[in-house]
Formats: structure tokens, C-alpha cells, sequence
């Protein structure tokens, strides 16, 4: 561990009681010890999937069923949790062996995601849904200068044109391979070429959606190739 875990605390603006609960929630499988965060992950996945879609709730309250799991959708993944993981420079806390350490582990998407839900499962357990919500939505607002369908969206194409230009010095390509339905519920199927390869496909109700998480969807695949 690189920090101090009341360095982390701070960031977080709340104190373990049980500081061995935040150093589970801090360890990689590699690290070799009779615990892990896996475990703690998998629980703060389910805790931040409610806490997220209740907020959107009361948020958006115009907007139906399909557009909140949009948004939710573009919040609660890899790629956003990842977002929030660097603004805490969770990175620097994750107790991780020499090997995975050396191989970048600390950069790692997968494996900052997978820390942040594990923290946020570890104060469900000590302080409940409240103050994990509490948290989790004041870094998801502080580190989005504004939440809807179209600015989330619009981050990862975005971020996957930077990812492109910053490894390749090149730029996607989109392509409708598909469209379904009739005219007044058509759904569109896109897929995202980097260099003439194909990356990714999604569809949705318009061409900019599906063209947007397929991009969420090539970021991904883009950060676990790094």
C-alpha cells in the first residue's frame, strides 16, 4: 500500500470502525491472503445498482423505464466506476503481489472498478444503504459536470476517440450493419471499426444511441487490452 488508509478515508469523507473490513476491500486475489475484495465487490455491485437507479428515479422523473436503465447503464460499469476509483487515486491503497503490481496493475480498469464496489460494499456492511448512497452519488455528481443520456453518452465517444488518436492516431468508424422494425419503432444496430477492425456492436431506438454504447462498449474492451 502505497498511502495510508486514513488518506483514503479522508477522500472518502467516512472513517472505518472496522478498519480490517476496509483492508479486505483493498486486496486483490493476488496478494495471497485467506481474503480478497471479490467477495465484497459482488455486494457493492448490487448495493450501487440500487442506490444509482434510486437516484435517477427521483432525478428524471419524466423520463420511462428504457432511457433510466440508459443512464444507469452508463454509470454503473467498468468504465464509470473506474472514473470514480481515479478520483480517490484508488490505485495507490490496493494491496496487490509483486507481479500484478509490475504489470500495471494499479492502472488496471478492471481492477480499480472492481476496488470501488468493493469499498462501497464494505461501508454497506458497517454503516448501510444510506451513507454508501450518500457517498457513491456525491462523487458520481462531482465527477460529471452533468448527468443525462446524452452528456454521459457523449463522454465515451469521446474517450474512445482520445483512446484511438492517443494509441493508433486514428479515429472509429460507425457503421449500421442492421435496423429492425417498423418505421415509428425502429431499432438500429451499430458497429464500431478501429483500424478496420470490429469492435464492438449495439443497438437502440436511434442511430446516436446505439453509435454511443457501442462506444461505451469498445472503451472497455480498449482498457482491459492495455
Amino acid at each position: 500500500m502505497h498511502k495510508t488508509i486514513e488518506t483514503l478515508e479522508k477522500k472518502l469523507q467516512y472513517e472505518f470502525k472496522d478498519k480490517k473490513l476496509l483492508i479486505e476491500a483493498l486486496t486483490h486475489k493476488s496478494y495471497k491472503q485467506p481474503y480478497d475484495n471479490e467477495r465484497l465487490e459482488f455486494l457493492g455491485d448490487a448495493v450501487l445498482d440500487l442506490v444509482v437507479g434510486e437516484y435517477l428515479f427521483q432525478k428524471f422523473r419524466d423520463s420511462d423505464e428504457g432511457k433510466l436503465s440508459k443512464i444507469r447503464a452508463s454509470l454503473v460499469n467498468e468504465t464509470g466506476f473506474d472514473k470514480l476509483a481515479r478520483s480517490l487515486n484508488l490505485g495507490d491503497y490496493i494491496l496487490l503481489s509483486n507481479a500484478e503490481d509490475n504489470n500495471g496493475g494499479r492502472e488496471k480498469s478492471s481492477l480499480l472498478s472492481n476496488a470501488f464496489e468493493a469499498i462501497m460494499g464494505a461501508i454497506y456492511l458497517e454503516a448501510g444503504l444510506q451513507t454508501v448512497q450518500e457517498i457513491s452519488i456525491r462523487l458520481i455528481e462531482s465527477n460529471h459536470a452533468e448527468i443525462s443520456l446524452d452528456s454521459l453518452f457523449r463522454d465515451f465517444k469521446t474517450t474512445l476517440q482520445e483512446l484511438t488518436q492517443a494509441r493508433l492516431g486514428i479515429t472509429p468508424e460507425y457503421k449500421v450493419v442492421a435496423s429492425r422494425g417498423p418505421d415509428h419503432q425502429k431499432e438500429f444496430e451499430v458497429a464500431v471499426f478501429i483500424d478496420d477492425k470490429e469492435y464492438a456492436r449495439a443497438s437502440g431506438k436511434s442511430k446516436k444511441i446505439a453509435q454511443q454504447e457501442a462506444a461505451r462498449l469498445a472503451v472497455e474492451i480498449l482498457k482491459k487490452e492495455k
